[in-house]
Formats: structure tokens, sequence, C-alpha cells
């Protein structure tokens, strides 16, 4: 099984905490947020071992590897006192913080190429391929055609790479607060995305549709809904 390549997980993770620092400044100081990050460096630093690997495959694996990052940020926080709904507030600007620090052309041409032709096909083999289930700590799903009128294109997902590797980690109250960020995705992307159930919340699947230039529909746990509208 390859190795995830340590020091380059950590260049990238100290570059991203550098680009959403300002969330943590915003609620700590500025002196707090310094520890804060580094702390939460080293948690990250002992986790990596622990990254199930998936295949190598994006951006699956970066999803797995951003999992680590707002895990380990969670646990600093609740050594500083901190909810798991004050930390999925704080999980949710961060995600938003980190893709507003790329350019908007960058994300409106990633949010175009999920409407091409080469990855809407890409997506279909890497669906067959999950079902063979090669590597445990894997995301599992099947393609779902659009039916030409309320979506254009689904994914259901019988089983989350996310939530397996939270629930390993003894923090599966996390998920349902990271699969909010699907929201912030899917405004920036243009995803136009609907869903009405997770794996994070108990359900039997997280079902995913995409309906290009319509309207985000996200469940989220409450407390996180009520941040959100007030935002």
């Amino acid at each position: 099984m390859p190795p995830y390549a340590e020091p380059k997980l950590l260049r990238e993770f100290d570059r991203t905490a550098g680009r959403v620092r300002g969330v943590f400044v915003s609620r700590f100081g500025e002196e707090s947020t310094q520890a804060l990050i580094l702390e939460a460096h080293q948690a990250y630093a002992a986790l990596i071992p622990q990254l199930p690997y998936i295949g190598g495959k994006q951006p699956f694996t970066q999803f797995l590897i951003s999992t680590a990052w707002l895990l380990a940020m969670y646990r600093v926080l609740q050594r500083k006192g901190q909810t798991v709904e004050e930390a999925g507030k704080i999980g949710y600007d961060v995600m938003e913080a980190y893709l507003q620090a790329y350019p908007r052309y960058l994300r409106r041409f990633l949010g175009h190429m999920t409407w091409s032709r080469r990855y809407l096909r890409r997506l279909r083999e890497r669906a067959a391929e999950s079902q063979e289930r090669r590597y445990p700590g894997d995301y599992v799903f099947t393609f779902v055609e659009g039916d030409g009128l309320t979506f254009d294109y689904g994914v259901d997902y019988a089983e989350c790479a996310t939530v397996k590797f939270l629930q390993a980690q003894g923090a599966p109250e996390l998920a349902p607060y990271l699969c909010a960020a699907d929201i912030l995705y899917s405004q920036a992307l243009g995803w136009g995305l609907q869903r009405t159930t997770t794996l994070a919340e108990g359900g039997e699947r997280c079902d995913f549709r995409f309906k290009r230039g319509g309207e985000t529909r996200v469940a989220v746990p409450e407390p996180l809904c009520a941040y959100i509208r007030e935002r």
C-alpha cells in the first residue's frame, strides 16, 4: 500500500492554514491563533499515517485529506472547550475561506469541467470501479442518469470515505458538519446540488443530484442551518 508523502501533506496543510487563518483570528485573536494552528499541524501529522489509501485518484483522495485537516482542527478546538456545534460553524467558515482563496476564474473553470463529457465519462467509470471495493476505506457509489427535467445527473454514495475515517477516529459526530461544505462547493462551482439524505446522518445513502444553474438545496444540522441563515 503506497504511503502518503508526509512532508508534502504538511506543507500543503501549512499553506491552507495560512489562507484561512483569518477565520481563527476573528474568534481567538492573533496570538491564540498562532498556537492553535501549531497544535493543529501536530495533530494532523499524527493523523497522516492513519489515513487509509484509496487509490491516490483525485478528487477523492483530496476529499479524504481535507477531512483529516478538519479533524485535526476539531481535536484542537475540543481541547479548548469548543462543542461540535461550534467547531462545525468554524469548519464551515474555514471551507468558505479555503474556496474563496482561489481566483474566481479558476472556480468557474472547475465548475464548467464538472459538466464536460470527459468528466462524466470518467465519473461513470469510477463508479463502476468503486463497486469492486478494492480499498476498504474508499468511496463506493453509483452514477445516476439525469431525468432530463429535475436534475442533469446524480451520484448515490453507498459508502463514504469521510464517514468511515471519522468513525475509525472516534469522531463520527463531526461528519454531518463536514457534509455541509457541499453547499459552498455547489455555490462556488455552479452545481445546483440537491441532497435529501446522507450516510453521515444515518441514511442508507448520500443522494447527490446536480442541476446546472439550479438552486442549491442541502439539509444540514440545525445549529449550522441557523448559523448559515444568520450570515
